[in-house]
């Protein structure tokens, strides 16, 4: 192991560990698959997995040092593409070894983008049943990221503090401004820096981090897949997303669990609305509340936060018993289809005000025909 060690210590691809870390690692209690990254001649330098996925690995001797190369043990995944120089998946028997018949494995070289010269091999390898038609799309993807690194001015050595520490989950680009505020209210979320700077968010990055909002305890990869793309969804792909927003955010997100990080609580404008409401603050929970959360989002858990944000302060406004506060409430885009809104104003106006008569108008359904006509 002392040698391996030594081998991280010289090697490019220590740089790009960490962000090859936050795309492709899963190194929970519940994790699946393996994370492989070997030198060009097929060594493993780095593995990281769960518990359990590492104890199986280590039965198959595929563990730090091992040598994978086609001469060394066999067909596989990274031999295949140490040999051929192209992404490559192999499944069951398909390997050379009878003992790795029960995995599938998908790796991708990486070469250095200056010179073309084979720097290693990505892998993600594990049982059969955790392969999906995303993995190898998602090697490929996390390849470029790391040729794209590797050929950055610096080689990629700002991403990684310490070259001993190279192969543990660290932070990828950490801004040097703070993150201030989500704004998420709206069709234009973005992030607002302690400098003022702000920087608009893609809808799907808005949607994960309003879920990472709405939850303090986190959430897992596969959480995210299955609340943002239902039975499709895979934890690849939030994985890719998460690398951005980290990239992006720095340390406001913080890893296994997902979550905002415990400084940045209530630091979303949807945040906000619900904390004053907390504090009994209806009036100020109102002013708040500028629009619905993330509207063009036609994602299933963003529509029930939303209706849970609505349904909150409707609520409050509705027990305030103050007029005014219902007026505003009904004038919004949000509280208009409040019908016990328009009944709580009668019973404080009174059925013949002006108010109540105009925002009741509003709710009701005029028959498309005042007289059916009749049928012969």
């Amino acid at each position: 192991m002392s040698d391996v060690l030594e081998l991280r210590r010289e090697h490019r691809l220590q740089h790009v560990m960490p962000a090859l870390n936050d795309l492709l690692a899963d190194d929970s209690s519940s994790g699946r698959h393996l994370l492989v990254l070997t030198d060009a001649r097929g060594e493993i330098l780095w593995r990281v997995g769960s518990p359990e996925v590492l104890r199986r690995a280590d039965r198959l001797e595929f563990s730090e040092g091992a040598d994978w190369s086609e001469a060394g043990i066999g067909t596989n995944a990274i031999s295949e593409a140490l040999v051929t120089g192209r992404p490559v998946q192999l499944f069951s028997a398909e390997h050379l070894v009878r003992t790795h018949h029960e995995w599938a494995c998908t790796a991708a070289p990486i070469t250095d983008p200056a010179t073309g010269r084979l720097l290693g091999v990505l892998d993600v390898s594990g049982p059969l049943d955790t392969l999906s038609a995303d993995t190898l799309r998602m090697v490929r993807c996390a390849v470029r990221v790391a040729e794209a690194l590797l050929g950055t001015p610096d080689g990629g050595t700002s991403l990684g503090a310490s070259p001993a520490r190279a192969s543990s989950r660290q932070a990828v680009r950490r801004p040097s401004v703070g993150v201030k505020s989500l704004e998420l209210l709206g069709d234009k979320p973005a992030a607002e820096f302690r400098d003022g700077s702000r920087v608009p968010l893609t809808l799907r990055r808005a949607e994960i981090l309003a879920l990472l909002d709405s939850r303090a305890q986190g959430w897992t990869a596969e959480e995210l897949a299955y609340e943002l793309y239902g039975d499709a969804g895979t934890p690849q792909a939030i994985r890719t997303e998460m690398f951005r927003v980290r990239s992006m955010l720095g340390d406001a997100v913080e890893s296994n669990p997902y979550r905002l990080a415990a400084g940045l609580v209530d630091c979303s404008d949807a945040g906000r609305v619900l904390r004053l409401l907390r504090e009994g603050q209806v009036a100020q929970a109102l002013e708040a509340y500028s629009a619905p959360l993330l509207s063009r989002s036609g994602a299933l858990a963003v529509q029930l936060l939303r209706d849970q944000l609505d349904l909150a302060l409707g609520s409050a406004v509705r027990s305030s018993g103050h007029a005014g506060l219902l007026i505003r409430w009904l004038s919004t885009d949000m509280g208009s289809p409040d019908f016990e809104a328009v009944e709580a104003l009668g019973r404080l106006v009174g059925r013949g005000d002006a108010r109540y008569l105009s925002f009741l108008a509003s709710h009701r359904v005029e028959p498309r025909y005042k007289h059916q006509p009749s049928i012969s």
